[in-house]
C-alpha cells in the first residue's frame, strides 16, 4: 500500500498532504511494502528500470566478487551487501541481469522495486502508554536511556537539538544521513526525543539514534537501499540493539531464504536486533501485507488517541481518523499484529530543527520501538522474542475495540511495569490488563 496519513504544522491547524510510503515486490514473492507515514494510497511506482539485486551461492565473498561479476555482465554494483544477505545490487540491461542470473555462483537475482515515503510538551501518545510512569520517567527533565536505536528512513535532522545522533549511513543517493523529508526525523523523535525542556518527549528519551538513509530528499528509493541499510544495522549488532522500519504494504511472507527482504531481516534478527515495523495504513489484514506478516519482526497497528488518556471520551484535535480510543480508521488489523500504539495527530521533531503532527502506523510503530530500547536498557543482551514477550506481556486492553474488522483486540503499548515499576488502576488512571 501506499498510504500516506496528514501532517499538520504545528503552529497551525492548516493541513497539508505529503505523498509517502513504500514499495516492494520480489521475484516469486510479490510484496508492495509501503513506508507507513500519512495520507492515502497512491499507487506503487514499479520496477526500478535496469536494478536488480543479486545474492550468492555459499561459498561467494560479496566483497571479493561483486565489482568483477558486474563488470563481467555489463553493469555495477551500487551496493554489496555482507551481512543480511550475501550479494550485491546490480544495474546493468536485462539482459545482463538475466545472463548474470545463470552464472553459477549466483543464487538469486530480484527486480529492485521503487519506494517512496511519503517550551517541552509530553505528546498524547507517550501519555497513553505511560510514559510518565515508565522507568524514565518520561517528561521529567533528566537522564537518558542507554540503547541504540536505528531508524531505516529518509535520515535524520543531524543537528536537531531534541535528538541525540550519534551516526549513520547513507544507502540512498547523495551524500550524508541528514534527514531532507522529514519522515525520518519525525519517528526518531517518538522513540527518542530528548528529556531536556524543549520540544517534546521520545518514549526512550535521549537512547542513541542511528540515521540509516534508505530514502532519498523526495522519500523515493529502491528496496536494494533498503536491504543495504539492513545490512549495515546488521553489521553494527554489536551496539544496535533495535530497529524501527516504518513499512508496509501487499505481498505474500515468503521464506527467510528468498533472497531479499526476508531473508535479510530474518539474518538480522539473528545477529541480535529487535526490529519493529509499522502495521500499514490500507485497512486490511496484515496477512497479506510485508514486512509486517513476518514472524521475525514486532508488528504494530495504531491507535486513534486524542489525549492520551483512556475512556474514549477525547476531543479530535487533528483530521479524524477514528473515534477516541479505537483502532485507527486507516490501520491494518490481523492476527499478525503484536501490539497497538498511538498513532493519530502525534506531534514529534521534524527536520530544520522543527516540530510536526502526523498520523500513521508509521508513527505507531516508534511508540514500540521507544518501548523495546526501555527493556533493554534494563535487560541487556535479551533477544528479539525476549523483547516481543515482555513488551506484550506489559501492555493492557483498556481500548474500545468495536469497530475493530477482525473483531480480535490487540494488546495495547504500556511501558508502566515493563521494569518492574507496580502501581494501582487508580494512581495511573487505568491498570494493566
Amino acid at each position: 500500500m501506499t498510504d500516506d496519513r496528514r501532517f499538520l504544522p504545528s503552529a497551525r491547524s492548516r493541513i497539508f498532504r505529503l505523498g509517502v510510503l513504500l514499495g516492494l515486490v520480489t521475484l516469486g514473492m510479490t510484496a508492495v511494502p509501503t513506508i507507513a507515514q500519512t495520507n492515502r494510497a497512491v499507487p506503487s511506482p514499479g520496477v526500478v528500470d535496469g536494478s536488480y539485486i543479486v545474492t550468492l551461492a555459499a561459498g561467494n565473498d560479496p566483497s571479493r566478487v561483486a565489482p568483477a561479476m558486474a563488470a563481467e555482465y555489463g553493469g555495477r554494483a551500487p551496493h554489496v551487501y555482507q551481512r543480511a544477505l550475501p550479494g550485491f545490487s546490480f544495474q546493468g540491461s536485462a539482459d545482463g541481469a538475466a545472463r548474470l542470473a545463470r552464472d553459477p555462483k549466483v543464487r538469486t537475482v530480484v527486480p529492485d522495486r521503487r519506494v517512496t515515503t511519503t517550551a517541552q510538551t509530553v505528546p498524547t501518545g507517550i501519555r497513553r502508554i505511560d510514559g510518565p510512569l515508565s522507568g524514565t520517567v518520561s517528561g521529567n527533565g533528566g537522564g537518558a536511556v542507554d540503547v541504540d536505536i536505528a531508524v531505516i528512513d529518509t535520515g535524520i535532522d543531524l543537528h536537531h537539538p531534541d535528538l541525540n545522533v550519534v551516526g549513520g549511513v547513507n544507502c540512498s543517493t547523495g551524500t550524508g544521513y541528514d534527514d531532507a523529508n522529514g519522515h525520518g526525523t519525525h519517528v526518531a523523535g517518538i522513540a527518542a526525543a530528548k528529556d531536556n525542556g524543549i520540544g517534546v518527549v521520545g518514549v526512550a528519551p535521549g537512547a542513541r539514534l542511528w540515521a540509516v538513509r534508505v530514502l532519498d530528499a523526495s522519500g523515493a528509493g529502491g528496496w536494494s537501499s533498503v536491504i543495504c541499510g539492513i545490512d549495515w544495522v546488521t553489521a553494527h549488532a554489536s551496539e544496535i540493539e533495535v530497529a524501527n522500519m516504518s513499512l508496509a504494504g501487499p505481498g505474500t511472507q515468503g521464506s527467510c531464504d528468498d533472497g531479499a527482504l526476508r531473508e535479510a531481516i530474518c539474518k538480522s534478527v539473528e545477529s541480535g536486533v529487535t526490529y519493529v515495523v509499522a502495521a500499514g495504513n490500507s485497512s486490511v489484514d496484515v496477512a497479506g501485507q510485508v514486512p509486517a506478516s513476518f514472524p521475525e519482526v514486532i508488528t504494530v497497528s495504531a491507535l486513534a488517541d486524542y489525549d492520551g488518556l483512556p475512556g474514549g471520551v477525547g476531543k479530535v484535535t487533528c483530521e479524524a481518523e477514528g473515534n477516541d480510543d479505537t483502532l485507527a480508521s486507516f490501520s491494518n488489523y490481523g492476527a499478525g499484529v503484536d501490539l497497538i500504539a498511538p498513532g493519530v495527530c502525534i506531534t514529534s521533531t521534524w527536520k530544520g530543527g522543527g516540530y510536526k503532527t502526523a498520523s500513521g502506523t508509521s508513527m505507531a510503530s516508534p511508540h514500540v520501538t521507544g518501548a523495546a530500547a526501555l527493556y533493554l536498557s534494563d535487560h541487556p543482551g535479551k533477544s528479539p522474542a525476549a523483547v516481543a514477550t515482555a513488551l506484550t506481556a506489559a501492555g493492557n486492553l483498556l481500548w474500545n475495540a468495536a469497530g475493530d474488522r477482525d473483531k480480535r483486540k490487540e494488546t495495547l503499548l504500556n511501558v508502566d511495569g515493563l521494569v518492574g515499576t507496580t502501581r494501582s488502576a487508580t494512581t495511573r488512571g487505568f491498570g494493566r490488563a
